[in-house]
């Protein structure tokens, strides 16, 4: 069982910068992947990175080149730089994590949500 925490929202002018943290409840040292969602209002909620066990990352074209997805393993917790923001990244980011409960069986495990406005 994990539970995930997200922090770090907030309002900021276009071209600005924030940082979120996904903070786990426990070390996670069986997952999959780890990944950072968003949903603006009467949208679809979207994938925005992802970062896997090995390292490995992706992301949206529409972020690639400004966000920037990593883990802090020592201290439970995901981060997501973001940068150059623009007002059509406004939304709600969630937290994501894959983690393999058995063998066989890969659980999926949400945070809260935190609010990202950003002003034009």
């Amino acid at each position: 069982q994990v539970q995930l925490v997200e922090s770090g929202g907030g309002l900021v002018q276009a071209g600005g910068s924030l940082r979120l943290s996904c903070a786990a409840s426990r070390s996670i040292f069986n997952f999959n992947a780890m990944g950072w969602y968003r949903q603006a209002p009467g949208k679809q909620r979207e994938l925005v990175a992802t970062i896997r066990s090995g390292g490995s990352t992706n992301y949206a074209d529409s972020v690639k080149g400004r966000f920037t997805i990593s883990r802090d393993n020592a201290k439970n917790t995901m981060y997501l730089q973001m940068s150059s923001l623009k007002p059509e990244d406004t939304a709600v980011y969630y937290c994501n994590a894959k983690v393999w409960s058995t063998v066989t069986r890969l659980d999926d495990y949400w945070g809260q949500g935190t609010q990202v406005t950003v002003s034009s």
